[in-house]
């Protein structure tokens, strides 16, 4: 798959906070639900955001596996953060990087007040493309 990042030049450099202002790639659109820090049972893995974070990452991972994808294939994200603040940024932004370096996808981050289960604080759905 070929997909194309485009950080116009009138905009602001957004790798820094995580994401690309554009990206396109032609194909078959797949779309991954929300993923959160889950065990195979359903259950939060910890009270620890860091914990979720990184075990929601596992979990898209999973899933876009499941579909014969990886996370090069992702071109948009949804991420929800339960009473966000600056340092649960520092946290997902090293996430973030860690998978796709400075060839981030779209993101639109999500402040909530809480989201479906108790004790679940970050929530991260995607869409990926099949080349």
């Amino acid at each position: 798959m070929t997909r194309s990042i485009i950080n116009p030049a009138g905009l602001h450099n957004p790798t820094g906070f995580g994401y690309s202002h554009v990206v396109s790639a032609p194909g078959e659109q797949v779309f991954i639900a929300g993923q959160y820090g889950s065990d195979a049972e359903g259950h939060v893995v910890s009270e620890d955001f860091e914990a979720q974070v990184e075990q929601t990452f596992a979990n898209l991972r999973t899933a876009l596996e499941a579909a014969g994808l990886g996370p090069s294939d992702v071109v948009r994200i949804g991420t929800y953060i339960v009473e966000h603040d600056l340092g649960k940024l520092e946290v997902l932004l090293k996430h973030l990087h860690a998978t796709w370096g400075t060839e981030l996808p779209a993101q639109t981050l999500i402040g909530v007040a809480s989201l479906a289960l108790p004790g679940m604080l970050f929530e991260m759905d995607a869409v990926a493309v099949r080349g």
